[in-house]
C-alpha cells in the first residue's frame, strides 16, 4: 500500500458535457492547480488503452498541457462481465494510489458532474480503501440535461414540478414508470435503446414536447424533436428531456 500523507488530495472535477466553454472557473483552477490530471479512457478488448480520446480528455486539454495529463484505463463500456469490470477498477485505483504517493494533488476529470453517474464515484471508493487518510473532494460540473435545456429551449422545472433523472441502462420499464408520473423526465444513456424510448414516449403521450440531443457543444452536435426518432440507434451518451405537462398558463404550478 502506498505511503500517502493525509494532506494528499484526490479531486473529482466535473468538466461539463463536452463544450470546453462550460467548464466552471473553479473547475479550470482545480485542473491547473493539480500536480497531475487523470482522465478516464475506454478499455479495448484486451483491457488496454484503446487509444480513443474521450470527451473529458479533449476538454481538459483546452486548459492544461498534454504532459500533465495521464490516461488511465477504465472498463467504461463493460456491463456484462462484472469480474473484468472490477479488475479494471482495481487496476485504475492502484494507478491513482501510486500517483497520490508522489503527488500532493491529483485531479480526476469527468464529463458532466462527478456526483451524477460518474466513474469518479467508484474511483473514490477504491482510493478510500487503498489510501487511508486521503482527502477526497469534488468540483461540480454542468450536466448534459442543463446543456440540452439551454440549447433546445426546454424548461426543466416550474413551480412545484418534480424532476426525474433516469438512466435507460436500467431498462425501458423504469423510464415508462417515470413518464407515467408527474413532472419532467430526463433520460440518460439511451442511445442503444432509442426504439424502446420512442415507444415509451408515445405510449405515455409525452413525445410531442420531448427533445433529444447528443454530442452537445461539439462539431457533431445533434438536437432534434423526439418525434423525429425513427428507431435507429443513437450515440450512447444521448440525452432526452420530456417536459412536464403544463396547463394553466404562466405560474400555473406555483
Amino acid at each position: 500500500m502506498p505511503d500517502v500523507m493525509s494532506s494528499s488530495r484526490l479531486i473529482g472535477v466535473g468538466v461539463g458535457p463536452g463544450d470546453p466553454e462550460l467548464v466552471t472557473v473553479k473547475g479550470v483552477n482545480a485542473l491547473r492547480a493539480a500536480d497531475v490530471v487523470v482522465v478516464p479512457v475506454m478499455a479495448a478488448s484486451d483491457g488496454k488503452d484503446g487509444g480513443e480520446r474521450g470527451r473529458a480528455e479533449a476538454t481538459v486539454l483546452h486548459y492544461v498541457p498534454q504532459e500533465k495529463v495521464l490516461r488511465v484505463v477504465f472498463a467504461l463500456n463493460e456491463r456484462t462481465d462484472r469480474a473484468r469490470r472490477e479488475a479494471a477498477w482495481d487496476a485504475a485505483g492502484a494507478k491513482v494510489a501510486e500517483l497520490l504517493a508522489t503527488h500532493g494533488v491529483v485531479a480526476f476529470a469527468t464529463i458532466g458532474d462527478p456526483n451524477v453517474y460518474s466513474t469518479f464515484t467508484y474511483l473514490a471508493l477504491t482510493i478510500g480503501e487503498l489510501v487511508p487518510g486521503v482527502v477526497v473532494e469534488t468540483v461540480p460540473g454542468i450536466t448534459a440535461m442543463q446543456d440540452l435545456a439551454a440549447r433546445s429551449g426546454a424548461v426543466l422545472t416550474e413551480g412545484t414540478e418534480p424532476l426525474t433523472l433516469v438512466p435507460v441502462t436500467a431498462g425501458s420499464a423504469v423510464l415508462k414508470d417515470a413518464l407515467a408520473g408527474p413532472g419532467t423526465v430526463v433520460a440518460y444513456k439511451f442511445g442503444r435503446q432509442a426504439a424502446e424510448v420512442a415507444e415509451a414516449l408515445r405510449e405515455t403521450g409525452r413525445i410531442e414536447d420531448a427533445v433529444w440531443g447528443s454530442a452537445l457543444g461539439l462539431p457533431e452536435e445533434s438536437i432534434r424533436p423526439a418525434a423525429a426518432l425513427d428507431g435507429e440507434p443513437l450515440p450512447y451518451l444521448s440525452t432526452l428531456i420530456a417536459p412536464a405537462r403544463r396547463e394553466g398558463g404562466r405560474g400555473g404550478k406555483l
